[in-house]
């Protein structure tokens, strides 16, 4: 299986995404925390409005990948564009902790795996999003209740629990506020790590469903995160597969889950039939 590389990045793309300049282009990820190697030359490149995969066991190395992107950790090596207004041309990696800020406010949402991670619990639902939006310099209360809810009605969040604070509502309910708070200022990123992870089945569904239709009407980027080849399969465009670090396989999802070709793959995708 070809890997994609800086000099061949485009041959497993589909003719409608190889046309465009990628929005995500990070090559050489490397990071280390102390003697131990999470993530080593590891390249990402995703287009606009496309939805990659990352499928691996656990220690594999995908959340590292996701926190890199999102600007939460220094790298030990790598490069790392976001192709937006003024971002052309940069490396995220060398700005400093405003800038990356700013660009993470601006331009980058997630949604963490763990809800705690991305919101207020004592808050009220709408007060969690609209602390994204306080970052921006927006003061007018009925502006900040309008676009918060707005973003909360977006993630298919009940309008008349708004003001209900995340401890007291479901898994589910709790990742459609992190959702929501992720897309408020509409940013051409979305990162996902485990969002339907712990979630009921017919849960899971339904979330998918809000992600694959704010996909559809945003041309929405997204980059998910997941042990569960079924999600990978409902969302992703393409998949990359990595093992201890490093990126084993990637293609089209229907030609990597129907056609492994590395045997790590096949044993993934054979675990999961």
């Amino acid at each position: 299986m070809t890997v994609i590389s800086k000099n061949a990045k485009l041959m497993l793309l589909p003719p409608q995404i190889n046309t465009r300049r990628p929005i995500v282009e990070a090559y050489g990820l490397s990071k280390q925390y102390g003697r131990i190697k999470a993530i080593e030359d590891v390249d990402v490149v995703a287009y606009p409005g496309e939805v990659l995969g990352i499928v691996g066991e656990s220690g594999s190395g995908k959340s590292t990948v996701l926190r890199l992107l999102n600007l939460q950790e220094p790298v030990n090596k790598g490069v790392y564009h976001l192709n937006v207004n003024n971002l052309v041309g940069v490396n995220l990696f060398d700005l400093d902790r405003f800038d990356k800020r700013d660009v993470r406010v601006h331009h980058i949402g997630i949604v963490y795996q763990n809800p705690h991670l991305g919101l207020r619990m004592g808050y009220s639902s709408s007060g969690n999003v609209a602390e994204r939006l306080l970052i921006t310099g927006e003061r007018t209360f009925s502006t900040l209740r309008d676009k918060s809810e707005k973003a909360l009605l977006a993630s298919e969040f009940p309008a008349d629990r708004v003001d209900d604070p995340p401890e007291v509502l479901s898994g589910g309910m709790q990742q459609r506020v992190q959702l929501a708070k992720a897309i408020a200022l509409q940013p051409e990123l979305l990162l996902l790590d485990e969002p339907t992870t712990g979630l009921d089945v017919s849960i899971q569904a339904t979330v998918l469903d809000t992600l694959k239709r704010i996909q559809r009407q945003r041309t929405i980027t997204m980059l998910i995160v997941s042990h569960d080849l079924g999600v990978i399969r409902t969302l992703a465009d393409r998949v990359m597969v990595m093992r201890h670090g490093r990126v084993v396989e990637q293609g089209l999802t229907d030609q990597i889950l129907e056609d492994p070709q590395n045997p790590y793959t096949q044993q993934l995708v054979h675990a999961k039939l």
